[in-house]
């Protein structure tokens, strides 16, 4: 066992030890454990802050797809009526041109029938002048059966 006075000065020697170490070494390692304790609780807010700015960001990511899709859904309803007055106007326009062709072709054989009308005349004329012919050569004996000759034959062709 040790003695007296070791023990005594051990325990002054330990206390001096304290209060100096309470003067000097304490206050520092408080003030470095009260640092460290309050970057610890400055992470943990931030960290709460970033996960709530997550949260809002989510928030406002889904609000902008939501008004993407109406926007998308929009366009698409603006382009479907686009191309549905798109068809309607070709359409129109394909009546039309139908309308022109359909005139187009009644004037062409209108056009025709009259070329066709014209050239009957042209035959019957060239026919009516054969018969003058004929009967100039065949010697009628009077105008008296000339004139009913050209007559019968005239009533017989119709111009029209």
């Amino acid at each position: 066992m040790p003695g007296v006075g070791l023990i005594f000065w051990t325990s002054i020697i330990f206390i001096i030890l304290l209060l100096i170490l309470g003067k000097v070494a304490w206050k520092p390692i408080n003030k470095m454990i009260n640092n460290r304790n309050q970057s610890i609780e400055d992470a943990l807010n931030m960290a709460e802050k970033a996960r709530e700015e997550m949260k809002q960001l989510k928030a406002g990511n889904e609000q902008i797809m939501i008004e993407a899709r109406i926007e998308r859904d929009n366009i698409l309803k603006e382009a479907r009526k686009l191309k549905e007055q798109i068809v309607a106007e070709a359409k129109q326009e394909a009546g039309k041109e139908v309308e022109k062709l359909k005139k187009n072709a009644s004037m062409e054989i209108a056009a025709q029938k009259a070329a066709a009308v014209e050239e009957i005349r042209n035959q019957v004329l060239d026919l009516s002048i054969l018969v003058a012919e004929k009967v100039i050569r065949r010697e009628v004996k009077d105008k008296k059966d000339n004139q009913v000759l050209v007559d019968d034959i005239l009533k017989d062709v119709k111009f029209n």
